[in-house]
């Protein structure tokens, strides 16, 4: 297959697999889903739904959030990794959002980006899944996979989000980087396929023998 057959092929698997993916953080408005995003840096969504029910019943808009103390909010989110570093981004994210944004989330990439603990893949999730703007969030799961059915030569994350933005169609990415965390979750984990186990690695590359080099983001 070439390229941008893989790509029809992966997007036609994926369809029929996961039609309508929910969004795996628990939320309820563009204020929590961007405090969920933030706290699941280097933690499972498993565990940030865990403890982020009783973080928002505490601060669940941007004025409550603010006004907590930072100690409050790292107990909440105390078995959470970097859990001090998070508190304390959580909180100024808070003030800032109440003085500058009018308690709202921006639907900005640059303004969401400027926000305390909010890189690119975090902006693009909020855009895509709390705005709708098409975008297509890359995380370390999403840029193994594309390397392994050839999608990209995974240079750097930035090069492969470039590369799946061009192979498909801009209308499929919201719902099609949420598909292809469900698949890898449950298919192509990092250590349950190296790219000739899965269903997927074997219908795109059916005579591969040998593991698929990952280049670290």
């Amino acid at each position: 297959m070439r390229q941008r057959e893989r790509a029809n092929h992966v997007l036609q698997r994926l369809n029929e697999a996961y039609p309508e993916p929910p969004i795996p953080l628990d939320h309820s408005d563009p204020f929590t889903l961007l405090i969920a995003v933030l706290l699941s840096a280097q933690c499972t969504d498993k565990k940030v739904n865990e403890v982020t029910p009783a973080l928002f019943a505490a601060g669940p808009t941007p004025q409550a959030m603010a006004g907590l103390e930072e100690d409050t909010i790292r107990h909440h989110i105390r078995q959470l990794g970097l859990a001090k570093t998070k508190a304390r981004n959580v909180k100024k994210l808070a003030q800032i959002l109440v003085v500058a944004h009018n308690s709202e989330v921006p639907a900005s990439f640059e303004q969401l980006e400027a926000l305390p603990g909010v890189g690119h893949k975090t902006a693009s999730v909020v855009m895509a899944q709390a705005f709708g703007v098409p975008a297509f969030p890359v995380d370390t799961h999403i840029h193994r996979l594309a390397q392994r059915w050839g999608l990209s030569s995974g240079d750097s994350v930035q090069r492969t989000e470039q590369d799946l933005k061009r192979l498909f169609p801009e209308d499929a990415w919201n719902r099609l980087h949420l598909q292809i965390i469900f698949y890898g979750r449950e298919h192509c984990t990092a250590r349950g396929c190296n790219g000739t186990t899965c269903p997927l690695c074997r219908e795109l590359y059916p005579n591969r023998r040998r593991p698929v080099p990952y280049k670290k983001a």
